[in-house]
C-alpha cells in the first residue's frame, strides 16, 4: 500500500540533446556537466526536495546509464524514502507492446500507473535541462487558489525571442485565452518555460484521450495543451521572475556557466537558503601553484592549477600545467592540459589530455565559434584545434561545425 501524495513531480530527463553534440554521445543531457560540481539534474532535483515535494518519477530514455548511476537511491537530494522518494522510469516492456516514449505526453502516459500509486491531487511536469531555482509549490498554491485544471509557469522574453518559445496569451487574472507555439507575430511575451502543474484527474483524463487520437504527436505544448484550451478547461500562468536558463546548445551550457562568475553572478551557486544538492566524490582541495594565476574563475575541489586560469569554470580533477593558459572556457572532470598549451573560449569534456604547447580554440578577441574537445581525447604535444571544431572521441578526428 503506497501512502497518499499531495503532489508527485514528472521530470523529463529522456532527450537525445544533440545540440550539444559529443557531451552527450554516451550520456543523457541532464547527466552533462554544470558549474564545476554539479549536472544539469541537480537543479530540478533540488528544487523539488526545497519546495517539499519528495515523490519524483525520473523519466531515462536515450543513454540513460550514466544518469541512472548518477541518480542511484535519491541519497544525495533526500530522496531515499520508505515511500516515495526518486524512481527511475526507463520505458518498458508492456503486455501488449513495447514502446519508445513517443513525445513529452506519452511518457507521462506510460508512467499512469507510477502516478495513481500515490493518489496524488496534482502532478507536476518538469524538464531535466534547465538551470534554475524555483519554489514549486509558490506555484501549486496559486494553482490552488485559481481552483485551475493547468497552470503553467512563464517568463517574460524580449520580443524578439518569442519565436523560440510556446508564448501564453492571457486576459487581467493570469487565465489563458490562447497559446501559441513559436508565433512570428506575438500577442504577447509570455514564454512557457515547460513547467507545468496539473490538477491529476484531469491530466489523466487529456493523456488518454491524447494517446488514441492517432493524429496526436503526443506532445505536452502541441496537444494536451491545445486540448484543454480548446474545451474551455481552466487554465493559468504562473509569472517567474528569477534566472532561468535551458542549456540545450553548447552555446547556451557555455553562457550559463559563465554566468556563475564574477563578484556578483547572474547565477548563485552558493545560496544558503536554496541549496544545490548533488552527488559528488570525496576530493581533496584543489592546489594552486607558486606561480599559478587564478582570476574570475570557479576552481572545483580536487584540482590542480600551475598555471594561468581566467574566466572559466573547472570541475574536479582538472590539472593546468605550469605555462598553461586556460580562459573562458569550461573544462569537465580529470581533464589535463599541458604546459605551454593555450585554452581560450572552449568547452573541454572529461578524461582529456590536451598535450604540451597545443593551441585550442580562438586566437584572439574576436567572433570566432566555440570549440568542443569530446571526452577521452588526447591531444598530442603541439596540436593545433581551431576555434569553432568539434574534436570528436572516435580517432580524434576533427570535424567542423560544433555550433
Amino acid at each position: 500500500m503506497f501512502q497518499k501524495k499531495e503532489c508527485v513531480a514528472m521530470l523529463l530527463a529522456g532527450g537525445q540533446g544533440s545540440r550539444l553534440y559529443n557531451l552527450t554521445e554516451t550520456t543523457a543531457k541532464p547527466a552533462v556537466a554544470f558549474g564545476g560540481k554539479y549536472r544539469i539534474i541537480d537543479f530540478p532535483m533540488s528544487n523539488c526536495v526545497n519546495s517539499g515535494i519528495e515523490t519524483v518519477g525520473v523519466l531515462t530514455q536515450y543513454q540513460p546509464l550514466a544518469l541512472n548511476e548518477y541518480i542511484g537511491n535519491g541519497q544525495p537530494w533526500d530522496l531515499d524514502r520508505n515511500s516515495g522518494g526518486v524512481t527511475v522510469l526507463p520505458p518498458y516492456q508492456a503486455k501488449n507492446a513495447s514502446n519508445w516514449y513517443k513525445g513529452t505526453a506519452n511518457a507521462i502516459y506510460q508512467n499512469i500507473a507510477f502516478i495513481e500509486r500515490y493518489s496524488p491531487d496534482y502532478v507536476i511536469i518538469l524538464s531535466g535541462d534547465h538551470i534554475y531555482k524555483m519554489n514549486y509549490d509558490e506555484m501549486l498554491e496559486e494553482h490552488k487558489k485559481n481552483d485551475a485544471d493547468a497552470t503553467i509557469a512563464v517568463l517574460e522574453v524580449p520580443i524578439s525571442e518569442t519565436s523560440r518559445f510556446g508564448i501564453m496569451n492571457t486576459d487581467e487574472t493570469g487565465r489563458i485565452y490562447e497559446f501559441e507555439e513559436k508565433p512570428k507575430h506575438p500577442k504577447s511575451t509570455k514564454a512557457s518555460m515547460g513547467i507545468y502543474i496539473f490538477s491529476a484527474d484531469v491530466l489523466i483524463e487529456y493523456l488518454r484521450r491524447d494517446e488514441v487520437d492517432p493524429a496526436s504527436q503526443n506532445d505536452f505544448g502541441k496537444n494536451i495543451i491545445p486540448n484543454m484550451l480548446a474545451d474551455g478547461k481552466r487554465m493559468y500562468t504562473f509569472p517567474f521572475k528569477g534566472y532561468w536558463k535551458d542549456v540545450g546548445t553548447l552555446g547556451s551550457l557555455w553562457e550559463a556557466n559563465m554566468d556563475l562568475l564574477g563578484e556578483e553572478p547572474n547565477f548563485e551557486l552558493n545560496d544558503k537558503d536554496w541549496r544545490i544538492y548533488s552527488r559528488n566524490n570525496a576530493e581533496p582541495p584543489h592546489f594552486v601553484g607558486e606561480n599559478a594565476e587564478i582570476n574570475n574563475s570557479l576552481v572545483t575541489e580536487g584540482c590542480e592549477i600551475n598555471g594561468v586560469v581566467e574566466n572559466s569554470v573547472l570541475s574536479n580533477g582538472v590539472i593546468v600545467e605550469s605555462g598553461a593558459y586556460v580562459k573562458d572556457s569550461v573544462i569537465m572532470s580529470g581533464t589535463r592540459i599541458g604546459s605551454g598549451s593555450n585554452v581560450n573560449y572552449s568547452i573541454i569534456d572529461g578524461d582529456t589530455v590536451i598535450g604540451k604547447n597545443c593551441t585550442v580554440g580562438r586566437l584572439k578577441e574576436v567572433a570566432e565559434g566555440l570549440t568542443l574537445i569530446g571526452s577521452g581525447v588526447t591531444l598530442a604535444d603541439d596540436t593545433v584545434v581551431p576555434a569553432g571544431t568539434m574534436y570528436s572521441p572516435e580517432a580524434n578526428e576533427q570535424s567542423k561545425g560544433a555550433n
